[in-house]
């Protein structure tokens, strides 16, 4: 027995549900309607019609169509009521004499948020709306639980991310946002397969934590009666097959990082990672600007965006900047100058920048100055390339200096949207880079790498020159649909137990 307490509201619904089951009309024993259209598809097969030509039709077609009850308005004998779909709302038309008086006080005792399927034919009102004039109905769910209020919504923010379906029901912007998530991703999907990339699933249990600096989450393995790590990255599994002979492989999935939680950051995220055997940053480059591009246009029909109070334009070409000049000229602080770790350390000290017991190398200072000065003020699409090989540890080193990285990310409005570089495929260089990470680890730093000898086993039969990128594809949807927090583009954000 169900000890909850219940509303008023609820239990008089309550009581509805067991007169209709006394009847033998219990609705959650139909299995299965059968709908000829969408509201989609009936206002496109329709609309163009007049009142008198649906009305003079030699035979009046009959349709089949289904939805959540959204509003009622009763006139005497007659109902008009409005049902919601996926793809949008629709108007019915319900009167006694054409489905009999029982089935009609059925039909208005009926409560908002219940789910019903109806058969009729079209019509159009005097104000020339599209109408189902409805010869039968059969009610599919009952609701038990009262919508919210119509105009008000959900007005506490909190419950609409832990009740998302009542946030779907309830309000079109929300659903439009989702919908557009899934042509966003269908949209990079396409982009990369119509280039002949192949797409790949890699395991989300990881024996050993790494790909990228991030705290892993860890879980236990009873049968192996082992520990592993749910995935921080898909690089070094997507490599391996690099090295195995495919030449163009990406992976779009969920990653997880046991860290902070914000209007940027959830623990659970989505990426694509894509690898490509032969190429290098500059070619990762224009497919970083070029899909999105494909990506925006689409979306938007448009190449300009208005995003946190900035107008952003997807115009090519995009700025690329490396990290030391862009240091430089925000800063005044020239790091391609030779200088000592104390030297460097001094600097940030002079302009108030914490070092931690971890940042044991120039490249962390630098890299704390980009963060500093840099970062915060890209607004426009702009590649930053040429990290410090310490604060990049899969990344191949630059020809011509090799205390920096071919590598790049990509800022829009302060934030990161993309990660790439030309990938180390030194065996050597990466082993020592992995010893580097552990080093990290012992000073403190939780999020640094292991080594993983398998991988370096996997380079050791050769890794070609590949080129590889990460685009977090939730910033993403939050850049295209408008929205300022994560949890706005997550179906089911992760939240805080209430009370806490």
């Amino acid at each position: 027995m169900d000890n909850r307490n219940f509303s008023e509201q609820e239990k008089i619904r309550r009581a509805k549900l067991d007169k209709l089951i006394t009847k033998g009309k219990n609705p959650f024993v139909i299995a299965k309607f059968e709908r000829t259209h969408t509201s989609k598809e009936l206002h496109d097969e329709f609309n163009n019609y007049t009142k008198e030509q649906l009305e003079t039709m030699d035979v009046p077609a009959l349709i089949s169509i289904a939805g959540r009850i959204r509003m009622f308005r009763e006139a005497g004998k007659a109902t008009f009521a409005t049902l919601q779909d996926q793809n949008g709302t629709f108007q019915i038309y319900v009167r006694s004499d054409a489905i009999g008086d029982e089935k009609y006080q059925e039909f208005i005792d009926l409560d908002l948020g219940d789910i019903i399927g109806v058969t009729g034919t079209m019509m159009k009102t005097k104000t020339g709306e599209l109408t189902v004039r409805v010869k039968e109905y059969h009610l599919l769910s009952k609701s038990l639980k009262p919508l919210p209020d119509k105009y008000y919504g959900m007005s506490d923010i909190e419950e609409k991310y832990r009740r998302r379906y009542v946030d779907l029901i309830m309000s079109p912007e929300t659903k439009d946002v989702f919908i557009k998530r899934s042509r966003i991703i269908s949209l990079m999907r396409e982009y990369f397969n119509n280039k002949g990339y192949l797409e790949v699933e890699t395991p989300v249990l990881q024996a050993i934590h790494g790909g990228a600096a991030a705290k892993p989450f860890i879980t236990h393995h009873n049968t192996l009666d082992m520990e592993f790590y749910l995935r921080v990255a898909t690089e070094l599994p997507l490599k391996r097959l690099i090295v195995g002979g495919f030449e163009g492989v990406y992976e779009i999935g969920r990653l997880f990082r046991n860290e902070g939680m914000d209007t940027r950051h959830n623990p659970e995220f989505t990426t694509v990672e894509i690898y490509i055997a032969y190429q290098d940053m500059n070619f990762l480059m224009d497919l970083t600007e070029n899909t999105i591009c494909y990506i925006a246009k689409n979306i938007l029909n448009a190449d300009e965006t208005k995003y946190g109070g900035q107008l952003i334009s997807f115009k090519q070409p995009w700025k690329r900047w490396h990290i030391v000049d862009a240091i430089k000229e925000t800063s005044g602080v020239n790091f391609w100058q030779k200088m000592s770790f104390a030297e460097a350390k001094k600097l940030a000290q002079e302009k108030n920048i914490h070092v931690e017991q971890f940042h044991t190398s120039i490249g962390h200072i630098i890299n704390l100055f980009f963060e500093e000065f840099v970062e915060p003020i890209l607004v426009q699409p702009t590649f930053i390339y040429g990290h410090p090989v310490e604060v990049s540890p899969l990344a191949k080193a630059n020809a011509s200096d090799a205390r920096f990285t071919n590598r790049f990310e990509l800022f829009i409005n302060g934030r990161e949207y993309a990660n790439a570089y030309s990938e180390l495929n030194n065996p050597i260089e990466q082993y020592n880079r992995f010893e580097s990470q552990l080093t990290e680890r012992d000073n403190g730093n939780d999020e640094a790498q292991e080594m993983d000898i398998d991988f370096i086993e996997a380079l050791e039969y050769g890794l070609p020159p590949t080129g590889g990128l990460g685009i977090g594809i939730d910033r993403l949807v939050m850049l295209l649909t408008g929205q300022d927090s994560i949890k706005d583009v997550l179906l089911f954000p992760h939240m805080r137990p209430r009370g806490k």
